[in-house]
């Protein structure tokens, strides 16, 4: 009996990563040594001014191994022709939130958020990672994961099993907890009646009132697994109790925020509407300025000369303009103001040669559409080829691994995506993905499996298949 049992362990030790894999979406197997071969019409490598005609990338394991026009295939290669597409380096979100979803009614979303168990919040956010990778987008820096009553790293843990293939998705670097003032647009306890939860929140939830509060708070993250420090310096749009462009941090707490997390090599991204703010943000040393919306031509300039990244997350505000009636009359105000103001704030930066990053702040929308950002910025001066280098070379520089991805060349990883036809001509093609390899890997090929899995249930109504 005790052999059989051995064997029976044995047998489930086997079989688990099998079935985990299907329980949560296929994870993509290819052999180690395997050498692909992808073939486009054209391509995007990240860094040129034009495409690349008659475009060959030639991956070998996870790496790209040669890549330009008209190559010589390998005759080992496994070739994939994409026929009239484009080819690129993996698209990056540097602005997402991938355990959460502020998409639909905002009151009603604050009352399933009080029901939420963290345990459902983190299955959810697989479901939105997959979206995401199947999208293009093969990396994100998420910015903040919280909801109220939680204390738990549910973005951490989302980085960590997609590190490890246990769940299909983006590359993450993960900012845990926003840190912001109390009372300020990262008090998840604001606009909610006085202790309904019991307590204050404090810097183990990444609220702070003093320089010390500050460098507890980093400190707190980073031990947790923050890759990345992200801040509230200015009001928000989607918060109650306070004005969108006014200061909420001192600069002196943003001055220790900001040192704490350079002398621990992290990066920090900081939400900001107002003007103000971002001139304190400035003279603090931050590394990128999230959404700007209020930023005056001067202060512009001075973002530039400092060659601090813009990420304008355009899309968010478009989101919420187009759903006005699901949200509160107090926060219906603070997006017609961030609106009138962030399409001219942009076009000013784009003039002025801002180094702009590509970041949609993802979870304001439903994830998964984050490629509709590329439109927007084209339709407010930004030329195509700066749109897609936005999302590749430019995001690379900004979360600091340009050396393993963003352009298309020999010994990057093997993050490649096609669209179908030229998006020079026709931006909303990076919209419609057509592939989507990782690290070597291929995520997708052909329609998402969110949309072949509607069209199986329409015509079978049997499980579907996960997506080879």
């Amino acid at each position: 009996m005790r052999g059989m049992n051995v064997l029976a362990c044995c047998r489930w030790a086997r079989l688990f990563p099998a079935f985990l894999a299907f329980a949560i979406g296929a994870i993509p197997i290819q052999a180690a040594d395997n050498v692909i071969a992808l073939k486009a019409e054209r391509m995007f490598d990240g860094k040129s001014k034009t495409l690349v005609k008659n475009a060959v990338v030639i991956v070998q394991g996870d790496k790209i191994v040669d890549v330009g026009s008209n190559l010589a295939i390998p005759s080992d290669a496994q070739v994939i022709d994409l026929g009239d597409a484009t080819l690129a380096p993996g698209f990056m979100d540097a602005h997402t939130h991938l355990t959460l979803d502020y998409s639909g009614d905002y009151n009603l979303r604050r009352l399933k958020e009080l029901d939420l168990n963290v345990s459902e919040q983190a299955i959810i956010a697989t479901a939105h990672a997959r979206a995401t990778v199947e999208a293009g987008f093969t990396t994100v820096r998420d910015l903040g994961s919280r909801f109220v009553g939680s204390r738990e790293f549910v973005d951490v843990a989302l980085r960590n099993s997609i590190n490890k293939g246990v769940v299909v998705g983006p590359r993450m670097l993960v900012a845990t907890k926003g840190i912001g003032a109390t009372g300020g647009h990262f008090d998840p306890t604001s606009g909610f009646r006085d202790f309904l939860f019991g307590r204050e929140p404090d810097y183990t939830d990444g609220i702070i009132d003093s320089p010390d509060d500050a460098r507890k708070a980093v400190r707190f993250e980073v031990k947790n697994g923050a890759d990345v420090i992200k801040a509230a310096i200015s009001g928000g749009v989607l918060s109650l109790a306070d004005e969108v462009d006014t200061p909420q941090l001192t600069p002196a707490e943003l001055a220790a925020l900001v040192d704490e997390s350079h002398r621990l090599r992290k990066k920090v991204a900081v939400h900001c509407h107002g003007d103000q703010a971002a001139l304190e943000a400035i003279e603090a040393g931050v590394d990128s300025i999230e959404h700007g919306s209020f930023m005056k031509s001067e202060t512009l300039t001075r973002v530039k000369n400092k060659g601090i990244f813009l990420t304008p997350t355009l899309m968010a505000t478009e989101w919420i303009m187009s759903k006005l009636e699901n949200y509160p009359p107090a926060l219906q105000a603070k997006a017609k103001a961030a609106a009138a103001a962030r399409s001219e704030m942009f076009r000013n930066a784009v003039k002025l040669g801002v180094k702009i990053s590509f970041g949609t702040d993802a979870a304001v929308f439903p994830h998964g559409q984050n490629a509709k950002e590329f439109k927007l910025m084209v339709d407010l001066g930004m030329t195509p080829i700066d749109a897609l280098k936005s999302a590749t070379a430019n995001d690379a520089e900004l979360l600091g691994i340009g050396q393993k991805v963003g352009t298309l060349e020999k010994g990057k990883l093997g993050d490649i995506i096609a669209m179908p036809g030229d998006p020079t001509s026709d931006i909303t093609a990076t919209e419609r993905i057509l592939f989507v390899m990782k690290e070597g890997k291929i995520i997708r090929q052909g329609p998402p499996t969110v949309q072949r899995a509607a069209e199986s249930t329409k015509s079978s109504g049997d499980v579907v298949e996960p997506a080879d």
